[in-house]
């Protein structure tokens, strides 16, 4: 048996059957087995060059097997395929040695894409991490969405850095979460996380809160204060909503990033910073740059590793798991134990979220407080929805302008109080009339980018950049 057999260990005879023949196509030689110990005595037998074996198997747990593949040939590489899609598995598989992680169902092409990477790597030995395995209970992340494995498995490749990860995604979809998992699952874990929001703080007491500052450094600095990147010693430094931060503070920021260390307000000693950094924002801080309300210098250093957060919406198949995890939650805080008739568990599929999960949290909340009934029907959540509904806008007039129908969006977003106004409205607007704007300039003209620029009076480089700004998926040569 040469050094790229593949060998295959699955409990499930069609699923080796179907991979079986997608690699066979590939040239690839398979042998396949339904337990462990036949793929062990292989392996031991120093056979073969590429390990792919499922989680669970009859004789034993496929993770249990491979620190003992690396401990005699610690350049096999494994891959891990299961159908338990969970943050603890995509981990469990990665501090074990895992070249990569599969959760089914998966694309056959996927994997054998996996395969060529595979037997292409380096044969060097995996890097183990320290044994630290928390029950999947414990865990803040749930889902077992195509979205959320993605999530899982970049996840389970940062646990062993101290890489600079950050995190986008609308609000209430769970930032400050994956922050902290990246944070218990990884190397810091026994020293402080510590999180600050940029857009909480008043503008002038943001270098104070990061930084410190010393006694008589301003008008009421009666004592010295820590700030948060002494307070994360050793540990995270969780700055959410970066994309609020002022532009002097950035500056600042950047120079600690660069040098590596800070002075606190009113100080002269430097201070070394050993913290890891994850940033967050629901914001598109491309844009900020472009406007010139963020600095690109900056942007580089903190998007070492981007990690998008699906919004509720595109992970739907979710939300019953999320909805009785919340449901057991309540139950933990000495509230009645509550279920969900069918009917009304796909209500609340259809719905869009607008909130995300924070949204879904809180409805569960609620359902659990005010309702007295142990099984919540339709008739339930329709009332719940039709308390979040705002009263329909006037329909516009058949000879109505661009420019009436956008003072009437107006008149109707400024009914709001002041301070219920969202944060970059300019922005807001000018998005919700370019993209429309361009995705049907675009289909009119085919997808032809160039007749597409002609008409709408842009440079073609120009238009390139805007469809990737806003984001229109299905425009040839455009990644």
């Amino acid at each position: 048996m040469t050094n790229t057999t593949i060998l295959l260990a699955d409990d499930d005879r069609a699923i080796r059957l179907v991979i079986e023949q997608a690699l066979s196509r590939q040239g690839y030689e398979v042998r396949s087995t339904s337990n462990a110990a036949t793929l062990w005595k292989w392996v031991s037998n120093g056979e073969g060059g590429l390990v792919i074996t499922d989680v669970i198997l009859p004789d034993e747990n496929g993770l249990d097997l491979i620190p003992r593949i690396k401990k005699i040939r610690a350049d096999l590489r494994i891959v891990v395929m299961s159908a338990q899609n969970t943050l603890m598995t995509a981990v469990r598989a990665t501090e074990r040695g895992a070249f990569e992680y599969l959760p089914k169902p998966f694309d056959l092409k996927e994997l054998v894409n996996v395969v060529e990477r595979a037997l292409a790597a380096p044969a060097s030995p995996a890097a183990v991490l320290p044994e630290h395995i928390e029950t999947e209970e414990q865990l803040p992340l749930i889902g077992r969405s195509p979205a959320m494995q993605e999530i899982y498995r970049v996840l389970a490749r940062l646990m062993g850095t101290d890489l600079t990860v950050m995190i986008t995604g609308e609000s209430g979809t769970g930032k400050e979460l994956v922050a902290r998992a990246l944070h218990d699952l990884g190397k810091r874990r026994n020293a402080p996380f510590v999180a600050i929001n940029m857009a909480a703080i008043p503008k002038e007491l943001i270098e104070s809160e990061l930084f410190g500052h010393e006694k008589g450094a301003f008008t009421g600095a009666a004592a010295r204060h820590t700030g948060r990147f002494e307070q994360a010693e050793d540990g995270t430094l969780f700055l959410d909503e970066i994309g609020d931060m002022p532009l002097e503070a950035q500056t600042r920021l950047l120079r600690v990033l660069q040098e590596g260390e800070f002075t606190t307000v009113g100080g002269r000693t430097p201070i070394r910073a050993n913290v890891r950094i994850i940033a967050a924002t629901h914001r598109n801080l491309q844009q900020l740059v472009n406007q010139g309300l963020f600095r690109e210098d900056l942007f580089y250093r903190l998007n070492v590793v981007p990690m998008r957060l699906p919004p509720l919406r595109e992970r739907i198949e979710d939300i019953p798991a999320l909805v009785r995890h919340f449901l057991s939650q309540a139950v933990s805080e000495g509230l009645p134990m509550k279920t969900l008739e069918p009917a009304a568990m796909e209500r609340l599929k259809d719905y869009s979220w607008p909130g995300n999960v924070r949204e879904l949290e809180n409805l569960v909340r609620r359902l659990a407080v005010l309702y007295s009934q142990e099984t919540i029907g339709l008739d339930v959540i329709e009332s719940e929805f039709s308390e979040l509904r705002t009263p329909p806008a006037p329909a516009p007039a058949e000879d109505e302008g661009l420019g009436t129908a956008v003072e009437r969006h107006l008149m109707h977003a400024f009914g709001a109080k002041p301070d219920e106004l969202p944060s970059g409205l300019y922005e807001h607007i000018v998005r919700e009339v370019e993209k429309p704007l361009l995705a049907y300039t675009l289909a009119a003209t085919r997808g032809n980018q160039v007749k597409a620029a002609e008409i709408l009076g842009l440079n073609r480089n120009t238009l390139r950049k805007k469809i990737r700004e806003v984001d229109i998926p299905g425009v040839r040569g455009i990644k």
